[in-house]
């Protein structure tokens, strides 16, 4: 690969005859450094060139070289270009230390206080969290969300609570969506280095285990899984989805309004094949550097077909995963969530009462959605599953004392430290099922 694009800034270096440079940048330096440099150089590759020492293969693996070095500058952690890319993925970006989580939680009008209190049921130091509250809730309802996150002591202690600043319009079956799913990985990408699996929930979604379990289940697995329900789009949501050709609202009001749709239909992509799934996903890291980066062009070209897509939420990133022989072994046919639909499916799913705690627990699902605000069954779920009693779930990061009813998540210990429950048992038989062999052969099939 001669030409080389800078994934970071989005140039391409080339000279006017078409030749690339190998990641070196000279700008305005004195000529005469770049000029004794070049000749050098020249002298050099010219010797070798009669005594039949330089190769082709040799200048493939000086210019990867260039590559890497100029891709990966001392402030970023993993990200990686076309020339790399294989490495990447095989060694399955391990690490000594145990894994961490990065969480978008979202929500609209009359969301923010689900928002925060999904917050503190999912917190962990460990972790990385952006909260995004659509255009729809009113403005002094996201300032009272980011001033509830800048007050609490933890979240100004540990800095990994963020609020989006800018607030999108955001219509469910519309691709306002997932271009708010991007736009909170980029911000995550560029604000940590350090997390290894992204993971979106809304305002209506629950945990149904701690953090600890979870993160304790993880740290003994690879980090090239990517959790991520998928199935061969086909039959009656083929032609409800993909043949129409819609505009989001979103892109262009103010106010939400539902999707336009014109009056033409059109053909079905032949360039790659449509999957669907569950909105709801845990992506590794590679992945959604992926999709951000887009190295090959792919991930840039289904973000534009998916733009007049209907329910783009539930088919973008199945399709870029199940299309790419790199990531499509690493696709694991599981939303990690319990929902509950009726017979047949509505639009949305039932909401989960006290009379469905039991089916929740037997899912070994760590999450579940959707709740109503305030339902009963939270309160369940807080007392019995997660031992909450405080603003946070407890972990063994919870260093202070609990005596005379005091907070024991206020005082802060280590956090690679955990103290796993019930729940990673549950989960732990679930990752069992999921990662077998039976299981795994079945993932982004073209079988309908």
């Amino acid at each position: 690969m001669r030409k080389y694009a800078n994934s970071y800034s989005g140039r391409v270096f080339n000279d006017k005859n078409g030749n690339s440079y190998s990641g070196r940048v000279y700008g305005d330096r004195h000529w005469k450094i770049p000029f004794f440099v070049s000749l050098l150089v020249s002298i050099t590759l010219f010797t070798t060139t009669i005594f039949g020492l330089y190769s082709s293969s040799y200048g493939r693996d000086q210019v990867q070289l260039d590559m890497v070095s100029f891709a990966r500058p001392a402030e970023s952690d993993g990200y990686f270009v076309e020339s790399d890319f294989q490495s990447f993925q095989s060694n399955g970006f391990a690490k000594n230390e145990p894994p961490r989580f990065a969480y978008l939680i979202s929500g609209t009008k009359g969301d923010s206080h689900r928002m925060m209190r999904t917050l503190q049921a999912v917190y962990h130091p460990r972790n990385q969290y952006i909260l995004h509250m659509d255009l729809e809730a009113p403005p002094r309802e996201r300032l009272n969300l980011t001033i509830s996150v800048k007050n609490d002591p933890t979240f100004r202690k540990v800095e990994n609570v963020r609020v989006m600043a800018q607030s999108n319009l955001v219509t469910y079956k519309g691709p306002t969506m997932f271009a708010c799913t991007l736009q909170a990985i980029s911000i995550l990408l560029k604000e940590s280095a350090k997390w290894d699996w992204f993971i979106n929930l809304s305002a209506s979604d629950y945990p149904l285990m701690t953090q600890d379990d979870l993160l304790h289940v993880f740290s003994n697995m690879s980090r090239n899984l990517n959790f991520i329900e998928n199935m061969l789009l086909h039959g009656w949501k083929l032609n409800q989805r993909a043949k129409p050709i819609i505009i989001d609202p979103g892109l262009y009001l103010s106010k939400k309004s539902e999707l336009a749709t014109t009056s033409q239909r059109r053909s079905l992509p032949t360039a790659f094949t449509l999957f669907t799934g569950s909105a709801w996903v845990v992506l590794t890291r590679s992945f959604v550097e992926y999709c951000i980066w887009g190295w090959d062009n792919f991930p840039r070209t289904l973000l534009m077909y998916y733009a007049n897509f209907v329910s783009s939420p539930e088919g973008y990133f199945h399709t870029v995963i199940c299309n790419k022989e790199e990531f499509r072994s690493t696709a694991i046919g599981h939303d990690l969530h319990y929902i509950a639909w009726d017979t047949p499916p509505k639009q949305h799913p039932v909401s989960l009462t006290v009379k469905d705690f039991n089916k929740m627990v037997n899912s070994s699902a760590p999450f579940a959605r959707k709740f109503r605000k305030d339902d009963p069954v939270l309160d369940k779920i807080d007392k019995e599953l997660l031992g909450r009693t405080h603003r946070f779930a407890p972990g063994a990061w919870c260093n202070g004392t609990s005596a005379d009813g005091a907070d024991p998540c206020s005082v802060i210990g280590d956090d690679s430290v955990f103290r796993p429950g019930p729940g990673a048992n549950r989960l732990q038989e679930l990752m069992n099922k999921l990662l077998s062999e039976d299981f795994r052969s079945k993932q982004c099939s073209t079988k309908s």
